[in-house]
C-alpha cells in the first residue's frame, strides 16, 4: 500500500554560493529534485532548501519485493550510519538503493525522535583509497583518490591527507582538495616545527578503504576508526564518521540540554542563531568540538576546525558523523589523558581566555526596561541603600536615540553622564549594549557611523558589491560591519534580521532553526573582505568582540570588558559569553549549569545565565534561589526584559533582599580564591567552574552531573533547583569535606546525601587538602580588596593542604607577562602552615593576611606560634581551629604552627 504526501513550505528566491566565495548565481526551484537543484545546490540533512516537492511515503513494513541482501543484515541497527540524511524528504527504497545503500524499515520513533535510519551504507560502499603515503618532518602526506563519483555533485576526485605529530598529547590530521585551495577558517593556531618522540598514541591507516585508526597506547582503546563509513568529500557536502570508545561525550555547543549528550540518534547542529535557548535548536554560538570519558577515567578529546554550517550526528553504536557544507576536514585530537589536560591542550590549539579585570567578577544589575538614566540611578541607590554588593551597572538600548549605535536620547537618558560620574565615584563601573547593526535610514551627514562607514568601504555587500540592508529590532534599514576586514565596531550583541524579500538568501541547511542559513541573519551570499557569509556567519560574533577587546584597549589602556552572546573557538581570548535570552522558569535555571559547564570546556570561563531570567515574571522563591546559584556563575548578572516587573534585590521583601545579599557576599568573600582560578585559566587553561567528574575521573557516578559543579577543585556548589523544598540531595565525592560556613566535616564514600537547605541557605563545601584565599566582603571589588586576607584551611586525612593566590592590581594589561604581579603558595604539613611569596609587587604590600581559620584539626592545640611567637587562638568542638588579627602583609612569608 502506497501514499502520497505533499510538503509545502514557503518558496523565497534562493542564492547560490560557490566554495571558492565566486560571485553567487540565482537559483530557482523547479522541477522535483530529490537531492539537488539546478546546477549544483544541495538539498539534505544539512543541504536542504525549502521547496515544495511531491515524495513517496511507504507505509507497508518490511523490504519490497524481497529480503535485503546479506551484506545488509549483517549490520547492527546502532551502526547503521546514515545514508540519506535529507531532513522532510521520506525516504523510499527506490531512493535509498539509487544511492548504492541498504534499506531496512525500522520501528518509527517516539515523537520528536529520529530513530534508526532506514537508508544506510553497506560494509562495501565505495569511499576513497589512499593512492600514496610518504613521510614528512612533522608526519605523513598522502594522496586520496576516488574512483568511484559520490551522490553529491561537485564531489572531489582527489584529496590530500596531511598527518601532524604535533606533541607527545596532540595529533593533527588535514584532509582538503589535492588540486584547488579552499575556504579555511581565519584563525591562528599554533605552527610545530618539531615531531613529536614520545606519542601517548599510535596511528594506523587503512589504505582502501581509506581510514584512520587512532588508539591510546596505555591502553589500547580506540578513539578513532574512521573506516566504519564512507568518506563523502563533495564541493558543499563534507562527511566524515567514527566509532567511539564509550557513550560519555560531552560539548559540540550550542546547545540547550543536559551536559552528557544523549548518543540515542542524536543530531547537534553548529549554525549560530539568535533564538531564546530552547532544547533541539542550535543556538547562538558554533563550538565543534567534543570530550569523550573513556572506561577507566581517561578522557580525550576532538576539535573540527571548520566555520560552515554543520551537524553532528550521534548514534548507539557508540559513533559519530560530522557532516559540513564547506570547508575543509581539520581535526586536532587531544589525548589528555585526564578531562582537564583534554580542555588544557584544546585552548593551546584556540588559544588561552584573557584575564578578566577584577570588577567583572563583581555583581551585574541590567535589564531592558530602565526608561531613563535617572530610574537606573534610583535602583543603583537602592542597592548601596541596602548595601548589597554591586559592582557593574547596565543600560540595555533604551539609552539610544532611535535605537541607533553610539547614540543618546537627549531627553530621557541626559543625566547619563552624571550618573556614570556617581558610579566610578563609588568605585563600580557603568555598561551599555549596542547591536553590530548600523542604521542606514538617518539623512546624509546626519549619522556619523553609517556616513564613516559607507566612505571607507567597511559594510557587507550584496553580490551586486552594494551595502547589504537588513533590519535590526526596530531602528529601520541596517548596514553589518564586515567584522573580518573593520575593527571599527563596538558591540555586543549580534541579533539581526533577514534582509527584505527578495533573492538574496540562500537556504542550504533545514536541520538548522527557520530551515534556512538565513534566518534571521543576512543572506548567506553577502561579501566580507576574507569570503562569503556562507563561510564566515559562525564568525561573526568572535570577530565583533575581537574587535570590541582591541579597541577598548586601545581608548583605556585597561583590560577590556565585552559580554558576547554568539561565540565561536578562541572567543575566550577576547570576551566572555551569556547564555542568551532565557525564561523565567526553574528548567531554565537549571540548564543554566549544563550551559556555564559546556562553555568552560570551550575555553570561555567568564559565563553566566540572566539571573532569576530574562523572559517573564520570576517569583520570589525563584529569584532567592537563583540569586544563589548566579552568586556562583563565574559571570554573575542579573537581568530581565522591558514590561516584566522589577527583579533586582531591592525590589523582594525583607527575607528574600536579605537571602540574596548574604550569598552576594558570600561571593564577594571568596573573589580572591575566584581570581586566582581565573590567573590559571589565562596561564594554562584550567577551568573555573568545572563539573565534577574532571576532578573524580575515576568515579563513573560523576560522569552525569550537571545539577552541581566546582569552583576550581576545592569548593561544591550544591543549589536548589526545585520549588518549594527546604532541602536538597547534592552527590558527594568520596573523601572529606568541610561545610564552607562552619568548617564541619562530612566523610563521604562517595554518595547521594540529602542536606538541608532553608531558603536562606546554599549549600557549599570545601574539598579536603584544599586552602581557599577569602577576604571580608565589601560592597564593591574596590573595597573588598582593601580589606583583610581569611585563609582557609581544610585538612586532608593526612592533616595536608595546599593553596595559591595570584595579586595584582585588577586591572591593567598584561600584569603577570611583565611581572606586575604577586603570587603567594600556602601549604600545610605537619601541623605547620607556611606562606610562601614566589614573585612580589608593590600590590601586594596594601593587603595583610588576618586571619587563618584551620578545618579538621583532630585534638585542641596547647599552643599556636605565629614565626616562632605564641598567638592566641580560638578551637571549637566541630575541629576548626581559628588565629585571628595575624597582622601579617601578604608579600611577606610567614609560618604558624600549632603543638
Amino acid at each position: 500500500m502506497k501514499s502520497y504526501q505533499k510538503l509545502t513550505a514557503a518558496q523565497p528566491a534562493a542564492c547560490q554560493v560557490e566554495e571558492d566565495g565566486a560571485a553567487p548565481v540565482p537559483s530557482g526551484h523547479g522541477k522535483l529534485a530529490p537531492w539537488w537543484v539546478g546546477s549544483g545546490l544541495l538539498v539534505a540533512a544539512v543541504l536542504l532548501s525549502t521547496i515544495t516537492v511531491w515524495v513517496l511515503r511507504q507505509v507497508s513494513g518490511g523490504w519490497l519485493g524481497a529480503t535485503p541482501p546479506p551484506k545488509c543484515l549483517l549490520v547492527p541497527e546502532s551502526h547503521r550510519f546514515d545514508c540519506y540524511p535529507e531532513r522532510r524528504v521520506v525516504v523510499t527504497q527506490e531512493l535509498c538503493e539509487s544511492r548504492g545503500c541498504c534499506f531496512i524499515q525500522s520501528p518509527a520513533p517516539a515523537e520528536g525522535k529520529q530513530g534508526v535510519p532506514w537508508c544506510f551504507y553497506p560494509p562495501d560502499f565505495p569511499s576513497y583509497a589512499l593512492e600514496s603515503l610518504n613521510q614528512t618532518a612533522l608526519g605523513m602526506v598522502g594522496l586520496l583518490v576516488r574512483r568511484e563519483k559520490a551522490y553529491y555533485p561537485r564531489d572531489i576526485e582527489k584529496l590530500r591527507l596531511d598527518v601532524e605529530f604535533e606533541t607527545d598529547t596532540r595529533l593533527h590530521i588535514k584532509i582538503t582538495d589535492a588540486a584547488n585551495p579552499r575556504y579555511e577558517v581565519p584563525l591562528d593556531v599554533p605552527r610545530v616545527r618539531k615531531r613529536a618522540e614520545n606519542p601517548i598514541y599510535s596511528l594506523n591507516i587503512s589504505w582502501d578503504p581509506f581510514g584512520v585508526l587512532l588508539q591510546r597506547r596505555a591502553t589500547g582503546t580506540v578513539l578513532l576508526n574512521t573506516t566504519v563509513a564512507p568518506l563523502i568529500f563533495a564541493d558543499q557536502f563534507l562527511q566524515i564518521s567514527t566509532s567511539l570508545p564509550s557513550k560519555f561525550l560531552y560539548g559540540l555547543g550550542e546547545h540547550r540540554g543536559s551536559l552528557l549528550h544523549s548518543l540515542d540518534w542524536n543530531t547537534l547542529t553548529l549554525w549560530a542563531r539568535d533564538v531564546s535557548p530552547t532544547e533541539s535548536f542550535n543556538l547562538y554560538g558554533a563550538h565543534p568540538f567534543y570530550l569523550l570519558m573513556e572506561e577507566g577515567g581517561n578522557a580525550h578529546g576532538v576539535f573540527l576546525l571548520n566555520s560552515n554550517a554543520m551537524e553532528v550526528a550521534l548514534q548507539p553504536a557508540p559513533g559519530l558523523t560530522w557532516r559540513t557544507i564547506g570547508g575543509v576536514l581539520d581535526f586536532y585530537i587531544f589525548l589528555g589523558p585526564d578531562p582537564n589536560m583534554v580542555i588544557q591542550q584544546y585552548q593551546q590549539v584556540i588559544g588561552f581566555p584573557a584575564m578578566p579585570p577584577i570588577w567583572a567578577l563583581g555583581f551585574h544589575l541590567c535589564r531592558w526596561g530602565y526608561r531613563s538614566s535617572n530610574e537606573t540611578w534610583q535602583t543603583v541607590r537602592a542597592m548601596r541603600n541596602y548595601q548589597i554588593p554591586q559592582d557593574g551597572q547596565w543600560n540595555d538600548i533604551d539609552y539610544m536615540d532611535g535605537y541607533r549605535d553610539f547614540t543618546l536620547d537627549s531627553q530621557k537618558f541626559a543625566s547619563l553622564p552624571s550618573l556614570v560620574e556617581d558610579l566610578h565615584k563609588h568605585g563600580q563601573r557603568y555598561v551599555m549594549i549596542l547591536d553590530p547593526g548600523i542604521s542606514s535610514t538617518s539623512p546624509h551627514g546626519s549619522y556619523w557611523p553609517f556616513d564613516e562607514g559607507l566612505r571607507r568601504g567597511l559594510f557587507l555587500n550584496t553580490t551586486q558589491g552594494q551595502p547589504l540592508i537588513g533590519q535590526v529590532r526596530s531602528s529601520g534599514g541596517t548596514s553589518q560591519p564586515s567584522l573580518t576586514q573593520s575593527q571599527r565596531v563596538w558591540g555586543v550583541h549580534v541579533p539581526c534580521t533577514p534582509p527584505p524579500p527578495g533573492p538574496t538568501g540562500l537556504s542550504l541547511l533545514a536541520a538548522v532553526l527557520g530551515d534556512s542559513l538565513s534566518a534571521k541573519t543576512v543572506c548567506a551570499s553577502a561579501k566580507q573582505k576574507v569570503s562569503v557569509h556562507y563561510n564566515l556567519h559562525n564568525l561573526y560574533g568572535l570577530m565583533e568582540a575581537k574587535a570590541t577587546a582591541s579597541a577598548l584597549m586601545k581608548i583605556r589602556g585597561k583590560r577590556p570588558f565585552v559580554i558576547s552572546r554568539s561565540t565561536f573557538p578562541s572567543q575566550g581570548r577576547y570576551s566572555g559569553h551569556w547564555l542568551g535570552d532565557n525564561r523565567s522558569q526553574w528548567k531554565d535555571m537549571w540548564y543554566s549549569i549544563p550551559g556555564l559547564l559546556s562553555f568552560s570546556l570551550f575555553g570561555i570561563p567568564l559565563v553566566g545565565a540572566d539571573i532569576c531570567g530574562f523572559s517573564g515574571s520570576t517569583s520570589e522563591e525563584l529569584c532567592t534561589r537563583w540569586m544563589q546559584l548566579g552568586a556562583f556563575y563565574p559571570f554573575a548578572r542579573n537581568h530581565n526584559t522591558q514590561n516584566e516587573k522589577a527583579q533586582d534585590p531591592t525590589a523582594f521583601s525583607p527575607a528574600a533582599r536579605t537571602a540574596m545579599k548574604d550569598v552576594l557576599l558570600t561571593r564577594y568573600s571568596l573573589l580572591p580564591f575566584l581570581y586566582t582560578l581565573f590567573h590559571r585559566a589565562h596561564l594554562q587553561g584550567d577551568t573555573v567552574a568545572r563539573p565534577l567528574f574532571f576532578e573524580f575521573p575515576w568515579d563513573v557516578a560523576t560522569w552525569e552531573l550537571d545539577r552541581q559543579f566546582l569552583w576550581g577543585r576545592s569548593l561544591l556548589v550544591t543549589p536548589v533547583l526545585e520549588p518549594g523544598v527546604g532541602s536538597v540531595t547534592g552527590y558527594i565525592p568520596q573523601g572529606t569535606w568541610y561545610d564552607f560556613y562552619t568548617g564541619s566535616s562530612v566523610n563521604s564514600s562517595g554518595e547521594m546525601l540529602k542536606m538541608s537547605a532553608p531558603l536562606e541557605h546554599l549549600n557549599l563545601h570545601i574539598r579536603e587538602g584544599s586552602i581557599l584565599p577569602t577576604q571580608k566582603p565589601g560592597t564593591t571589588t574596590e573595597v573588598t580588596r582593601g580589606n583583610p586576607l581569611r585563609l582557609i584551611v581544610a585538612l586532608s586525612s593526612h592533616a595536608t593542604a595546599w593553596g595559591d593566590l595570584f595579586w595584582d592590581d585588577g586591572e591593567s594589561l598584561d600584569t603577570f607577562e611583565k611581572g606586575n604581579y604577586s603570587y603567594v603558595v600556602f601549604n600545610v604539613t605537619q601541623n605547620i602552615f607556611t606562606s610562601t611569596v614566589l614573585h612580589a609587587s608593590t600590590e601586594a604590600t596594601k593587603v595583610t593576611v588576618g586571619t587563618l581559620s584551620i578545618f579538621g584539626v583532630q585534638k585542641p592545640p596547647s599552643k599556636v606560634l605565629l614565626n616562632g611567637q605564641e598567638k592566641p587562638f580560638s578551637y571549637l568542638d566541630n575541629q576548626v581551629l581559628t588565629v585571628s588579627d595575624l597582622g601579617m602583609s601578604l608579600s611577606q612569608g610567614f609560618s604558624l604552627q600549632w603543638l
